[in-house]
């Protein structure tokens, strides 16, 4: 028996011994040294591969595909034994947050350390293949208490458009001069992912395909620890943990303090070698949408990490401070941090179980339910939102509630109905639900790092009230599918218009060559009322289409749009089908400006929207050639907000006047605006500031050291703003008179005084966020949306972005009422 126990014991220690073999180093692996070439993400998969093929302390698995085709990855790198038994100590890690059927009695700790959310900060994925390496050939103890979660690329679309590039043009090895080609990324730059989105600001609000699939396996862990790493210009020492402030006010005395213990673990190895560091500055916990934020209000220790770098630095380059800054380096300093976080976490495991468990107890906060109203759409869209991060939501089953409301800004009764959505922070996740609705966000310290303001009841536009008590609801019966049937003996149909839905649906039907029309009137059909810009769908228009009925009826089931089969186009009041007043929308050819004026996050916000979210094509249209295009092919032209007051020279000018005068539609957006502003003709000019007193020498002596906190004074950091509305206005088709408006600067435009005046702000009345007292008063009287008309064409200015990163939804209608409804050149057959 003891002969026979040796033999297996040899056995396994052969079998270990061919394993180790096997195993190669990254380097090994792929043929050059670490830190010594941009590793492409196929590369770093495959290595991946490898490890997990030849070491039994990982496992990897895909968990998506990002839409250039690229797979999204994590490992899961821990002990034998752990690994075995991974299902169950998940379901016990998680029943210490609340949530499923595990015992609740983990003492394994969870690190999440997330790489390269931003494509050109690329040094972190080089250092996730070291770090994995090391874990599991030198780090095996922490690994008997600890189980760690490595994502290598966050953003494979934006690495390998960042990789590719500066492989095709550095020199060889490389050029340390910052004048050198290597080190001036070409626009859009590697940052975003495909449609030009910044991930680490899509947390929360899970707009883009890599966030959606990653919150699917992120929510089956919610780790103790998540590291998200990152890159600053090239002359920025190290930055880690603690954060800056100002911290939401649901982030926990523990996690404060656990956060300053893995910084000091880092110091200590930063000091032994030399390398400098900052913490506590610049970089706060309150956006709730980034890759440390999102994951600390989900009950863990969120953190960035920043190196120097970016996507300036390439493989090496001189400093301001006349030092090489290398890749090698980057990795070194995100590979030390990395392990460090593994290490402090795995000596503190014990705590961390009992420190999460606490985090998820029930919070004692102002509100403690909030409750939705609105039409069934907007409440769709928001709990497909909260299904995505698994926030609990039921429906009400009261007469009255009592609260805080959101549009009147005091406390007052309001009336539910029976799809009045309710959102208790009585819940394993209440504290993001607080952080996501709360009408007011809590400021620490108005310098911050991204909008003070996020409030979900006015992203969405609903109406809300947010209530002390903690409401009951009841689970939603579901409902059934809208099946609407064809009645081809009937005038047409008809269709609402308020929500996004109606939009797709409406795109839907002008691709498959169906004619549609929209009234610009109230009107009554068939007994029903039908408010203005409610689509109506003759069959006299439509006298050539083959089938035309059981198209629309196809459509409109296929998009669950319930439909007023009519018999007649005489209105039972308001306009017959026949008036002036029911204009048909036209098939819109759309350009949309791209280049190096343009604002790469608004034109990817502006492309997103057309292909992902209306699907309606749209034509990318780059400024460097602009000039030789022939505009007439296009009935609307969309500038992003943008730095064009080089590109929009005289000659440009008069292209663009000629095609709008002839029947052209151009929408500016954002500063953008700014390029228009006090030119003749254009109809739009900036409000005057306040003019100071010039005999004073104040301020002048405002101390240094107060300067940057002086200045915020003028400044709107992402505020909430109450506008009011001309909801006759076909831009405003599907709104009440009160748009609550995400404003993103201090830009301030005067009233238009020729043209039609949308959206605008009176009094200014910041509803949540932070604006600077000054920045205020300019907004007295000022534009939000607009239209000033131009011969047969017009110009809509938008100077408050409606598409702000994919989120602010209620903002999206006015965007594609503005594309199809403003100045219809095809009223009136």
């Amino acid at each position: 028996m003891k002969k026979q126990f040796s033999f297996l014991i040899l056995i396994f220690l052969t079998t270990q011994a061919i394993v180790a073999q096997q195993l190669k180093t990254p380097s090994e692996f792929l043929g050059y040294e670490i830190g010594t070439q941009f590793s492409r993400h196929a590369n770093v998969v495959n290595y991946f591969t490898h490890v997990a093929e030849n070491s039994p302390l990982v496992q990897y698995h895909n968990y998506g595909e990002t839409n250039e085709r690229r797979p999204l990855t994590y490992a899961v790198i821990s002990s034998e034994e752990n690994l075995a038994n991974l299902e169950e100590i998940k379901a016990e890690h998680l029943k210490n947050a609340g949530i499923g059927n595990g015992s609740g009695a983990s003492e394994i700790a969870i690190v999440w350390l997330s790489y390269n959310v931003h494509g050109n900060e690329a040094s972190s994925t080089e250092a996730s293949m070291k770090t994995l390496y090391e874990l599991i050939t030198e780090k095996q103890d922490w690994l008997e208490n600890t189980v760690v979660i490595i994502d290598p690329c966050v953003n494979p679309d934006g690495r390998d458009r960042y990789a590719n590039w500066y492989n095709q043009v550095k020199a060889e090895p490389y050029n340390t001069s910052q004048a050198a080609a290597e080190h001036h990324e070409p626009w859009p730059g590697g940052r975003p992912n495909h449609y030009l989105f910044d991930l680490n600001r899509d947390w929360a609000w899970a707009t883009q395909v890599e966030t959606r699939q990653r919150l699917k396996i992120y929510n089956q862990w919610l780790p103790h620890v998540h590291v998200d790493f990152h890159e600053q210009g090239i002359n920025e020492p190290y930055y880690f943990a603690p954060a800056a402030e100002p911290f939401h006010e649901v982030i926990t005395p523990f996690q404060r303090d656990f956060q300053t213990r893995i910084g000091k673990n880092h110091a200590k190895y930063f000091d032994k070698e030399g390398w400098l560091y900052f913490t506590g500055e610049r970089f706060d916990l309150l956006y709730p949408s980034y890759g440390d934020t999102y994951p600390t209000y989900m009950g863990s220790i969120g953190m960035t990490y920043e190196q120097a770098g970016h996507g300036r630095a390439g493989l090496g380059i001189v400093t301001d401070e006349s030092s090489v800054l290398t890749l090698k380096d980057r990795v070194e300093h995100h590979h030390t941090t990395g392990l460090s976080t593994v290490e402090l976490a795995s000596n503190n495991a014990e705590e961390l179980n009992r420190q999460f468990n606490n985090y998820f107890a029930k919070g004692e906060f102002e509100f403690k339910s909030y409750a939705l109203k609105g039409n069934a759409d907007k409440i769709q869209s928001l709990t497909a939102l909260l299904d995505r991060h698994e926030i609990k939501y039921s429906y009400a089953n009261s007469d009255r509630i009592n609260g805080y409301n959101y549009k009147q800004g005091n406390n007052s009764n309001f009336s539910p109905d029976s799809n009045t959505l309710i959102v208790s922070t009585d819940q394993p996740k209440g504290k993001m639900v607080k952080v996501l609705f709360e009408p007011k966000t809590k400021l620490a310290d108005s310098l911050t790092y991204d909008i003070t303001a996020w409030s979900l009841p006015y992203a969405y536009g609903l109406d809300a009230v947010a209530s002390t008590r903690t409401l009951q609801g009841n689970t939603k019966i579901e409902t059934q599918a809208i099946k609407n049937n064809a009645n081809p003996g009937g005038a047409g149909y008809i269709a609402k218009w308020n929500s996004m839905q109606d939009a797709a649906f409406l795109a839907e039907l002008i691709k498959e060559g169906i004619k549609v029309r929209f009234s610009e009137v109230p009107f009554e059909n068939n007994s029903q009322k039908f408010a203005a810009g409610s689509l109506v769908i003759t069959k006299s228009d439509n006298l050539d289409l083959d089938n035309f009925d059981n198209k629309v009826i196809e459509i409109a089931n296929e998009h669950q749009r319930q439909l007023l089969t009519t018999e007649t186009s005489f209105a039972g009041s308001g306009p017959d089908f026949g008036s002036s007043d029911i204009k048909i929308i036209n098939d819109q050819k759309i350009g949309l400006l791209r280049g190096n004026e343009t604002s790469s996050l608004n034109f990817g916000e502006i492309w997103y929207f057309f292909e992902q979210e209306l699907n309606y094509p749209v034509t990318p249209l780059g400024t460097d050639y602009f000039s030789r295009l022939d505009l007439d092919e296009f009935d609307v032209l969309i500038m992003p907000s943008g730095w064009y007051s080089e590109w929009l020279t005289e000659e440009m000018q008069e292209k663009i006047t000629s095609w709008i005068k002839n029947g052209g539609k151009l929408i500016v957006i954002g500063n953008a605006v700014q390029n228009f502003a006090g030119t003749e003709g254009f109809g739009i000019k900036e409000n005057e500031t306040t003019k100071k007193d010039t005999t004073s020498s104040k301020a002048n002596l405002i101390p240094y050291a107060q300067r940057e906190r002086e200045s915020i004074k003028n400044m709107i950091t992402g505020s909430i703003i109450k506008t009011k509305v001309d909801n006759t206005h076909p831009m405003a088709f599907g709104y009440d008179d009160t748009y609550f408006s995400l404003k993103l600067s201090n830009d301030s435009y005067s009233l238009l005084s020729e043209g039609y005046n949308v959206a605008y702000i009176d009094k200014p009345e910041v509803v949540s966020g932070f604006a600077g007292s000054e920045a205020v008063k300019k907004l007295d009287n000022s534009l939000v949306f607009g239209e000033v008309p131009m011969g047969r064409g017009t110009i809509i200015y938008m100077v408050d972005n409606p598409l702000f990163r994919a989120f602010w939804q209620n903002g999206k209608l006015f965007f594609v009422n503005a594309v199809f409804f403003t100045n219809n050149t095809g009223a009136g057959l």
